[in-house]
């Protein structure tokens, strides 16, 4: 059954760049299909977008995704973030690693790709893991989310 909610991503120009990076970092993750603009422009607003993905849908992981390059009228920010639930340490360090561009932008498990889409990795068990104010200031002052370290602020 399809997912009844299906984010789209708007990138400026790298649509499939993007499709095909996050495919290679999620399990199970794939590009659905691929429509591109025509080779005559639209209209003034399209030009120069021949051959670009007008309409892109990939799944990572088992989530449906559209996305499109539209050029820079939109660009992504912080007040939109997709959260990945890990299992452990190292499914963390894997995502954090892969997808992690911009230090500046790392902050309590949040981060920013390299097509400036903000990321939350945290662990699936993240709230057991906050107990206290002990566990909330280890984390405030984390970048990428050390889970360790949150049980020994314990």
């Amino acid at each position: 059954m399809p997912t009844p909610i299906v984010p789209c991503l708007w990138f400026p120009d790298h649509a499939e760049e993007a499709m095909e990076f996050y495919c290679s970092i999620f399990p199970n993750s794939r590009i659905v299909s691929i429509e591109r603009y025509p080779d005559e422009s639209l209209d003034e607003h399209f030009a120069g977008m021949s051959g670009k993905v007008l309409s892109g849908r990939f799944v990572l992981d088992g989530t449906e995704f559209i996305c499109l390059d539209g050029g820079p009228v939109f660009t992504f920010n912080e007040a939109i973030s997709l959260t990945v639930e890990c299992a452990d340490q190292a499914e963390i360090d894997h995502y954090w690693t892969n997808l992690s561009a911009s230090p500046d932008h790392e902050q309590c498990g949040w981060l920013k790709d390299r097509y400036g889409l903000s990321w939350q990795i945290v662990p699936a068990n993240l709230a057991e893991l906050m107990t206290g104010p002990a566990q909330t200031q280890a984390l405030m002052k984390m970048k990428k989310i050390v889970i360790a370290d949150l049980v020994a602020a314990g």
